[in-house]
């Protein structure tokens, strides 16, 4: 003390000492510090979440631990999977969309192919369209009615009566159709040969397919010689044989036909009840 009374040039010096000494100290527990969160973002980066806590040594003051728990709390807030951008050489930042992309959940379903699927036939319609097929390259030579309509070969037990097609009631049948016809879709055909197969079963009308043609000033193909001179093609067949199989694109209750736009007479137009248009033909009950 009392070399610091006689010479105040050592007490100043060795207080610039301390203060040298203080700095020191403080600027190396800065870089410990430092040191230790730079390690500590390191380790996070390696890792393939961000941990939630900081480890902080028993020496750090309370400002400090604030400190660690504020940027930990904000690191935490931030951290995101990034095992999947981490390489040998470093970090990978991506953007955000790209972060999506790679996290984009996988549809549960798979598209079927439809279009190279092909579904087998029914069985039982199968087996129908080929008994139509059938019937009508074979028709059949007799006819079962009732007292309302011409019934299928399966339903021959409730018919009322019965009729025996001759060769010659297939042909004139075929040639009326023909000349009636013959310009004219093949459903207005069959619906044709169901005229006449209509007025054979009626009571009001001729007993025999022949006099059901025949029958005066009903069918002007018998008028003008016309169906005398027609040779049934095979639509026209097809069409008559469809019929005879049961085959009906007109009700039991159709009896008559013209065509309004070549017809003279038009009594049948006025006076009968309206039932279809096929073609060019009108049907009437």
């Amino acid at each position: 003390m009392s070399i610091f009374k006689q010479s105040r040039y050592i007490a100043l010096l060795v207080g610039v000492i301390l203060v040298c000494f203080s700095a020191i100290v403080l600027l190396h527990q800065e870089t410990v510090l430092e040191g230790k969160q730079n390690k500590i973002q390191m380790l996070k980066l390696q890792s393939p979440v961000l941990s939630v806590e900081l480890p902080l040594t028993a020496g750090e003051n309370a400002q400090q631990k604030r400190m660690g728990r504020e940027i930990s709390s904000k690191l935490t807030a931030l951290a995101v999977p990034i095992s999947s951008t981490w390489t040998a050489g470093g970090t990978e930042w991506l953007h955000a969309k790209e972060l999506l992309n790679q996290h984009k959940p996988v549809p549960s379903t798979v598209p079927l192919k439809v279009a190279g699927v092909s579904t087998p036939p029914v069985k039982g319609i199968q087996t129908a369209s080929k008994k139509v097929i059938a019937s009508q390259q074979h028709p059949p030579t007799i006819l079962f009615f009732s007292r309302t309509e011409l019934l299928s070969q399966e339903l021959k037990g409730k018919s009322t009566w019965q009729y025996a097609v001759s060769e010659e009631d297939m042909l004139l049948l075929q040639k009326v159709v023909m000349a009636e016809a013959e310009g004219e879709p093949y459903q207005g055909k069959v619906a044709v040969a169901n005229v006449v197969l209509n007025r054979l079963r009626s009571a009001n009308f001729p007993n025999t397919i022949k006099a059901v043609i025949y029958q005066k000033s009903q069918f002007s193909p018998v008028a003008n010689g016309r169906l005398k001179r027609v040779k049934p093609n095979q639509d026209s067949i097809n069409a008559v044989n469809a019929a005879l199989s049961g085959v009906k694109k007109v009700s039991d209750d159709t009896y008559f036909f013209l065509s309004l736009k070549l017809a003279q007479d038009l009594t049948v137009h006025h006076t009968r009840k309206y039932a279809k248009t096929i073609g060019n033909h009108t049907f009437y009950k």
